[in-house]
């Protein structure tokens, strides 16, 4: 069997003539033979296609050609299967135009994944922008669950902080919650790798959720107090001055269907809060990122992802529904979301019900025409003019003036 592989040019050069600088070869050689010493396996095709596919689940193995041959099969033949046969200098051609496509696919991808954290970048440094989140002197204490939100808000912090033009300090956070089977390894190596300070908080809220909820019941609401209360301590002791949670745009549209289907209110998730002690600021720097991007960028930077077995696997949870019917209208009704979250930030309280929002009881008439007037839904984008209905040419002929002064 001959394999070739296909790299980006930075994996196949060293700077220092060190191993660990390039693609090892024994990835190849080790890989294949584990596997074909693993299992009887009754065809040469099937034998390549799945050492492909093991050699393309190398992050950087860009593509792979493999040639395989059975030598001694007949004796009139010297083997069968796949073995070279074009000429060398077709052959050459041949792997100039592998190569050269490569290059292009590599330039297209290398050009995508900019656009995307400069879109996340963007996102999140115009959320900060907007509500204020971080200050000049500020210490960000960045919540890091192991989940692809947390590495990424993390991870996007870190570099714009580089350009930033105030000083602030990260500090992130982990409360290892005592799950069964949690690689308790994995965040401190990475956070060190990165060189990042962090700190992480051992307590047992796996055992107080799992004894004091029923069986089939969802956790998520004493977790997340739980949860709170200790971050609310370590932020204390830690001194920082913010909490930043790693909560995007889909959470926040979730948590504004959930209020609005199940619990009676108009009520998402704020950007910046005061924490329930009232002694901290809650950041949510990602507010204006979709899911999708984040899960894009996680792949891209190859977070080693910590799954929570605690709550993510629920089939019961409500915020799940709300999740596909989200994923479901931006498919079938692009720009709905966008337009239900925009709505989020223009609020015309004396358009709603909320006596506490709006003075409706010591409404008067004053003679100046309101602000938003009593309109309602007439600018709506879908509608057209009267003129185009002929509405107004079936009206009396005494109504008519009122309805072409009226705004």
């Amino acid at each position: 069997m001959n394999v070739e592989l296909y790299v980006p040019f930075a994996v196949s050069t060293s700077a220092s003539d060190a191993l660990n600088e390039v693609l090892d070869y024994n990835l190849m050689r080790d890989t294949i033979a584990a596997y074909a010493k693993g299992q009887h396996i009754h065809l040469l095709e099937t034998l390549c296609d799945d050492a492909a596919n093991r050699m393309l689940a190398h992050p950087g193995v860009r593509a792979v050609r493999i040639r395989a041959e059975k030598p001694d099969i007949y004796p009139d033949c010297a083997a069968v299967g796949d073995a070279a046969a074009l000429p060398a200098e077709a052959e050459t051609h041949a792997r100039e135009r592998a190569i050269s496509a490569l290059s292009r696919r590599a330039q297209k991808d290398a050009y995508e994944n900019n656009k995307l954290y400069k879109r996340l970048a963007r996102q999140v440094g115009q959320a900060i922008a907007d509500y204020q989140m971080i200050e000049a002197g500020d210490k960000v204490m960045v919540c890091l669950s192991g989940g692809k939100d947390s590495y990424a808000l993390l991870d996007i912090l870190l570099r714009l902080r580089e350009r930033a033009p105030l000083h602030f300090d990260i500090v992130a956070v982990n409360l290892d919650q005592k799950q069964p089977g949690f690689p308790e390894h994995i965040l401190p190596e990475y956070l060190t790798q990165k060189g990042v300070p962090f700190h992480i908080e051992n307590q047992d809220t796996y055992s107080i959720v799992k004894r004091l909820v029923p069986e089939g019941k969802t956790t998520c609401s004493l977790c997340s107090r739980l949860r709170r209360g200790i971050l609310y301590r370590v932020a204390n002791e830690l001194g920082a001055t913010k909490i930043a949670l790693g909560h995007h745009r889909d959470d926040i549209l979730e948590t504004l269907f959930l209020n609005l289907f199940y619990g009676g209110k108009l009520k998402g998730m704020p950007p910046k809060l005061q924490s329930d002690n009232g002694k901290h600021i809650v950041i949510r720097p990602l507010a204006y990122v979709k899911e999708a991007d984040l899960e894009d960028y996680s792949a891209l930077r190859q977070f080693p992802i910590i799954p929570c077995n605690l709550c993510g696997n629920q089939a019961n949870l409500k915020r799940a529904e709300m999740k596909v019917l989200i994923r479901d209208w931006e498919k079938r009704y692009p720009g709905r979301v966008e337009s239900i979250f925009n709505a989020l930030t223009n609020v015309i309280p004396s358009h709603l019900m909320d006596r506490e929002l709006f003075e409706f009881a010591d409404l008067r008439v004053t003679g100046a025409v309101p602000a938003h007037g009593d309109i309602a839904f007439d600018d709506e984008p879908c509608s057209v003019g009267l003129a185009e209905t002929g509405v107004e040419n079936t009206l009396p002929l005494s109504l008519q003036p009122m309805l072409r002064a009226a705004p």
